[in-house]
């Protein structure tokens, strides 16, 4: 007998509740690319219309890369989206996380419509104009969060795939600069290239054997 998902879907409830508080528009901010050695991090802010709220949104992380694809078009068609996209240049002048609370602060500034809340996916907030507030795991949660985090990740997985042109032999496309075995064989056979993050150690560690 097949035992049913037990995992908590991510809802509308919070933007909802404060929707009836008269707080609103509300968007969800969440990023990818925190962890990889090569590449930018990308953060997307989505504000949702509570009457056009795509089927299916939930944490990116437990999609499959087709329903990503799907859901990103439908929350394009949808809603109200802004993305920041961080470099590898201010990955190592600022470090990751300042790099990472720039992106998201400039997805916020890239929305046409100013949102009154901003719900963020971890427990660090970017400074901005407006309210905000952090939630831990907030893409599982928060259904605006969990839309944010498949713009964000479709957006860098297909910018990761373009850089895989420029920079042959590296499987950028496969791994999208994350430190698999793959990516750790491609840099010990051709080095480190202008992609990757000289901040990071193993980068570091790499560029000391050539």
């Amino acid at each position: 007998m097949k035992i049913a998902d037990s995992r908590i879907m991510p809802t509308f409830e919070l933007e909802a509740a404060e929707h009836q508080l008269g707080v609103l528009p509300v968007a969800g901010v969440d990023e990818a690319g925190r962890g990889p050695w090569a590449g930018p991090v990308v953060a997307a802010a989505v504000i949702l219309d509570p009457g056009r709220l795509p089927v299916g949104i939930d944490d990116s992380k437990v999609l499959d890369e087709d329903t990503r694809a799907h859901l990103y078009n439908r929350i394009l068609k949808t809603s109200v989206v802004g993305v920041g996209i961080a470099d590898v240049a201010r990955i190592d002048r600022d470090n990751i996380l300042a790099a990472t609370m720039w992106a998201m602060a400039e997805a916020v500034r890239q929305l046409h419509t100013a949102p009154r809340l901003v719900l963020i996916d971890g427990n660090r907030a970017p400074h901005l104009e407006t309210t905000t507030r952090t939630i831990v795991k907030g893409d599982a949660k928060c259904l605006s969060i969990a839309a944010a985090s498949i713009i964000a990740k479709v957006t860098r997985d297909r910018m990761m795939m373009q850089l895989a042109r420029d920079y042959p032999g590296y499987g950028f496309d496969r791994h999208k600069g994350y430190g698999t075995p793959e990516h750790q064989a491609a840099i010990a056979k051709l080095g480190v290239c202008s992609l990757h993050r000289r901040s990071f150690k193993p980068v570091q560690l790499a560029l000391t054997l050539f």
